[in-house]
């Protein structure tokens, strides 16, 4: 696969630069071939199964990051930082927990990461754990979501009924987007005092229900 055909995407762009060590970047980075290398890995595995890149194939990582490296090897090696880039991602790992994970894999008994490794698995998730969460979000989303919510109150002048004049009211915009498309609908409603209130409430008691469990 030719590293031109990719270089045309204007989002996580690919080429052979991505893989390859050049001697500019040799002499500015201080990371270990290894640590380098493996980083490369992982940010091609991302791109083929998060980003949905799938001309990226074993074939042409191998390519580019290890050619000298035996089919058997680098099929175990791609197994092996697949799995733990599950784990990463499914667990939505913070850095503290990040942290605590890799030291338990630097020590296993057998196939202990390396030091340059476990630096690669860091470096990486500093880089990509925001852009996974946020493209797993829309390709799960498949109704529609709250973009923005903006309202304000108003005090009317004319009604059906007599009473109802002068009160308050809140005139309530919400702007919704439908699923992974970037179509959005704007909504607008009116409610009086009382509905106000109750909404008002209804959301203090869902802050405080996130805040519970986010400190679990």
């Amino acid at each position: 696969m030719e590293a031109a055909i990719l270089s045309s995407r204007s989002e996580y762009i690919l080429n052979q630069s991505d893989f390859r060590e050049t001697p500019s970047r040799s002499h500015e980075s201080k990371m270990a071939e290894e640590t380098k290398n493996t980083i490369a890995l992982l940010n091609g595995l991302a791109r083929r199964t998060y980003y949905k890149e799938d001309e990226i194939t074993d074939e042409f990582l191998k390519s580019q990051i290890y050619p000298d490296m035996s089919d058997e090897e680098f099929t175990r090696l791609v197994s092996r930082f697949s799995g733990l880039m599950k784990n990463m991602v499914s667990a939505d790992m913070d850095f503290n927990q990040l942290e605590a994970f890799v030291v338990s894999q630097m020590k296993r008994r057998e196939g202990a990461l390396t030091e340059d490794q476990a630096n690669a698995l860091r470096k990486f998730w500093r880089s990509h754990k925001n852009k996974i969460h946020d493209t797993l979000v829309v390709n799960t989303n498949w109704n529609n979501g709250l973009k923005q919510v903006s309202w304000r109150i108003d005090v009317k002048s004319q009604s059906k009924n007599v009473d109802q004049i002068n009160e308050p009211t809140a005139i309530m915009e919400l702007q919704l987007q439908g699923g992974s498309t970037k179509n959005t609908e704007v909504v607008q409603f009116e409610m009086d005092e009382n509905k106000l209130l109750s909404v008002l409430q209804s959301m203090k008691d869902i802050e405080s229900e996130i805040s519970k469990y986010s400190q679990q």
